[in-house]
């Protein structure tokens, strides 16, 4: 897994880091600026479910959303991808599927929980936390039987909030550098993509300030 944190170029923090609540809902323009190789069509997928959720799960100040925003625009390439591109067999044997809570086993249940949503959630361990957690979704709904239901938009970003919100990962988004990184290591497991992340992550405090 590749360090990139020598890359990152940290926007001087001429902001204080206090608790600023976000008035409005995120707009279009301002996701557009956050995420501008993103299509609008993706952004308006998206965009209802961020703002919803955000509130819901308390992503709702200026230092908690510059930094979801941030990671999630990574690890989904700025709402482009919601499933993981590789087919999942890496996952589908062996000690890296025990440790998923995939079976050891050539059965498929690597390629059946393979990353999906816009913080890839992997693994049938994952998948059955998720679908635990979650609540308020149709009856008749499981994310076990039916691991492709995160890539429809609302579960896709609903499963995001699940991460952050199971893994108490408000508490690293303040606007130190420090901080950022120990985020990025608790969604990432290492520094993958780290500039990107930066850059995101600079422009959404540009942007939202």
């Amino acid at each position: 897994m590749k360090n990139n944190l020598n890359n990152a170029s940290f926007v001087a923090d001429s902001f204080e880091n206090k608790e600023k609540y976000i008035p409005e809902p995120l707009t279009g323009d301002q996701l557009k600026r956050i995420y501008p190789n993103s299509t609008k069509a993706n952004r308006d997928k998206y965009l209802p479910w961020i703002n919803r959720f955000a509130v819901t799960y308390d992503v709702d100040t200026y230092e908690r959303l510059c930094a979801f925003l941030a990671q999630i625009g990574h690890e989904s390439g700025q709402l482009r991808y919601v499933e993981e591109i590789a087919s999942g067999a890496a996952y589908d044997t062996g000690k890296k599927a025990i440790s998923l809570g995939n079976t050891p086993e050539a059965d498929g249940d690597g390629q059946k929980y393979k990353g999906r949503g816009l913080i890839q959630v992997t693994g049938r361990k994952n998948y059955d936390l998720f679908n635990q957690w979650v609540t308020g979704v149709p009856i008749g709904l499981d994310f076990i039987e039916e691991p492709e239901l995160l890539k429809e938009p609302e579960y896709a970003v609903l499963s995001a909030f699940w991460y952050w919100d199971s893994n108490n990962l408000n508490r690293y988004a303040t606007l130190k550098e420090e901080d950022f990184k120990k985020l990025t290591k608790a969604i990432n497991g290492g520094y993958n993509g780290y500039a990107d992340r930066v850059n995101i992550w600079n422009r959404a405090k540009e942007v939202l300030r």
